[in-house]
């Protein structure tokens, strides 16, 4: 409709707003949690991007594009648990289910395909509304796929990363991020 607003621009969009409505529902407000939204922004123009390349991969036959499908939901699950592990901003879908999943006792990895799931129905309802009952439009099997099987990958990519990793601040910035002090013992070895 508008060539300015770009699947990466409505993501940043919404995720300012996600970013309103964490603040609203853990009844407070970081700094650090800005830093999200940048990253947000910073996500947008790399998936706006990434989807101009995508265009030229091959993908004619149907395992063609089930090895993609397959490669994308494993590098970004691994990159999101990546993201989890380190104290720089993850973008706000990410860091509401960190925050969220803390605040609630309840184990991430969990929370985050119950999240995943709940933005696949809320998907599904919009496009109902929008473009008529049983159409699907945005919202197709890769999607539900991805929303049950997202989180338990990630917590997979997450133990992996814990077996062969030691993660430990590099560099005293973790109190402008995430508002926490840091811990002396973090910067042994450095």
């Amino acid at each position: 409709m508008w060539s300015w607003f770009t699947f990466g621009t409505a993501e940043y969009c919404f995720q300012a707003l996600l970013l309103v409505v964490m603040g609203l529902v853990l009844r407070r407000f970081q700094l650090g949690w800005l830093f999200s939204f940048v990253t947000a922004v910073v996500y947008g123009l790399v998936l706006d991007g990434l989807m101009a390349l995508g265009a030229y991969l091959p993908a004619d036959a149907l395992w063609l594009r089930a090895v993609w499908y397959v490669l994308g939901m494993l590098l970004c699950s691994m990159g999101v648990a990546c993201m989890f592990h380190t104290y720089l901003s993850p973008e706000v879908y990410e860091l509401f289910v960190k925050e969220v999943s803390a605040a609630c006792g309840v184990e991430i990895h969990r929370f985050k395909t119950g999240y995943d799931c709940v933005s696949c129905l809320v998907g599904l309802v919009m496009s109902f509304l929008i473009f008529g009952l049983w159409q699907f439009v945005g919202v197709k099997w890769g999607t539900i796929l991805c929303a049950l099987m997202n989180g338990w990958i990630i917590g997979r990519c997450s133990a992996l990363l814990e077996k062969g990793f030691v993660f430990r601040d590099a560099l005293p910035w973790r109190r402008f991020f995430t508002g926490e002090e840091v811990v002396a013992a973090s910067h042994e070895g450095m």
